[in-house]
């Protein structure tokens, strides 16, 4: 049975954009594909400035998908004071 779409995605957490943009970068110098960092507002807040970071990770360095990698990646997301959770 094939992947499809977002299958096998880690979304890594964090609180400031600084953070998650330097994570990411350090995590595609590592293999991992896509990285990419967007804003995610949960569902009844309405402050902007309390707004997440996260980062989508499809695809781990050895090709196969980020969900493999979840503790490496949820042990990153610890020392930036955040969390990381297949999707």
């Amino acid at each position: 049975m094939a992947a499809t779409g977002q299958e096998g995605t880690v979304l890594v957490t964090l609180s400031d954009r600084d953070d998650a943009e330097e994570l990411a970068e350090q995590l595609a110098d590592q293999g991992y594909e896509p990285c990419t960092v967007h804003r995610d507002m949960l569902a009844g807040e309405d402050d902007a400035e309390d707004v997440d970071w996260v980062i989508e990770v499809s695809t781990g360095p050895h090709g196969g998908p980020a969900t493999f990698d979840e503790p490496h990646l949820a042990m990153l997301a610890r020392d930036y004071g955040g969390f990381a959770a297949a999707r």
